[in-house]
């Protein structure tokens, strides 16, 4: 299972980004589509997740400023992010589980990382 991110890029303090993710390859379902970021000299960390039942969750430092979406159908997650502060400068990555087959094996796949800079 392929993720493909996309919609990184360079913005003012408070401007907006929207990152997409597209899942492709052969598997049987999706559960859960997740962003995480990992700036220089930290941890990786997670941002926002959503689960197949639309269940959102997100890091305390984005709530209220970031939402997170998909459209199953496309197998697509989104990240839109507003007011962006310099603090959410990072590399960020799409990530996703699910099962290849009805009863087959799990999967996690990570998608290549989209930069995010944000200038003040």
């Amino acid at each position: 299972v392929q993720l493909q991110a996309s919609g990184g890029g360079l913005v003012q303090a408070g401007g907006s980004l929207r990152l997409s993710c597209a899942a492709s390859g052969s598997f049987f379902s999706i559960y859960t589509m997740a962003w995480h970021r990992q700036a220089p000299g930290k941890q990786r960390e997670l941002v926002a997740s959503i689960t197949s039942g639309g269940r959102t969750n997100y890091t305390d430092s984005v709530k209220g400023r970031f939402t997170v979406s998909r459209d199953s159908a496309k197998n697509t997650v989104l990240l839109q992010m507003n007011s962006l502060k310099p603090e959410d400068t990072a590399v960020y990555y799409c990530n996703a589980d699910g099962r290849y087959s009805i009863y087959g094996r799990i999967f996690e796949s990570w998608g290549q990382g989209t930069q995010v800079t944000v200038s003040s």
